[in-house]
């Protein structure tokens, strides 16, 4: 995702080294790309750029639904579910200026408001101290 044009470094999960890894090798014939992607892309322009990241982004959700049926789950995952459910996951155990770091927001209102769907600590905490009392 290229969220607001700002770089980004994180650091990288063994899990996810670990796919990395199986890609390495073939970084040279993808001219310094890790993936093949983008190997072909005109790195000065942003249309070029713009529409290989989109289409590679269409083809991890084609897989990542084929993923879903071999395993048989039967929901629908995409990039953006993935986006959402670490939302959920993440729920109140991040601070919420990490988060706005971690999804890329410039603004803290949005993190806000994107979290609202996931948080429902307090919810549960009010409804327990009435029903549960």
């Amino acid at each position: 995702m290229n969220k607001n044009e700002k770089p980004l470094s994180l650091k990288i999960p063994d899990k996810g080294k670990a796919i990395l890894d199986l890609y390495r090798i073939n970084r040279k014939e993808n001219h310094g790309y890790v993936f093949p992607f983008l190997k072909d892309v005109d790195n000065h322009s942003a249309k070029d750029i713009f529409t290989k990241t989109r289409n590679a982004t269409q083809l991890f959700n084609k897989y990542l639904k084929r993923i879903a049926k071999k395993c048989d789950i039967n929901k629908n995952l995409s990039n953006h579910i993935a986006r959402h459910s670490f939302g959920n996951i993440a729920g109140d155990k991040i601070h919420l200026l990490m988060l706005q770091k971690l999804y890329r927001h410039s603004d803290l209102k949005t993190t806000l408001n994107y979290q609202a769907n996931f948080i429902h600590k307090d919810a549960d905490d009010a409804l327990d101290s009435v029903i549960n009392f």
